[in-house]
């Protein structure tokens, strides 16, 4: 997704850092995976693609049965980065 991400832990979570800000974290639970895009609006901006999945307004929860399409996961990640704020 991110060549030249940095791998680090943010707010207790494995994530990714791009640029100096963090785009994207992963935190597994019993049931599901919690998807944060550390961002409280990236996730609206998908509401129909993501509708099959629980969420908040800052975390998508994916059952661990299953995946979350690869494109899905780049199209969250390209909103994130572009919302800016990295250096």
């Amino acid at each position: 997704m991110i060549p030249t991400a940095e791998e680090v832990v943010s707010y207790a979570m494995p994530a990714f850092k791009y640029k100096g800000t963090v785009v994207a974290g992963l935190l597994a639970n019993k049931k599901h995976v919690g998807y944060y895009p550390f961002s409280g609006s990236v996730l609206a901006m998908f509401a129909e693609d993501l509708a099959k999945y629980s969420m908040t307004k800052s975390a998508l929860h994916v059952p661990v049965d299953k995946a979350l399409p690869k494109s899905l996961i780049s199209k969250l990640v390209k909103a994130r980065i572009s919302q800016g704020n990295l250096r």
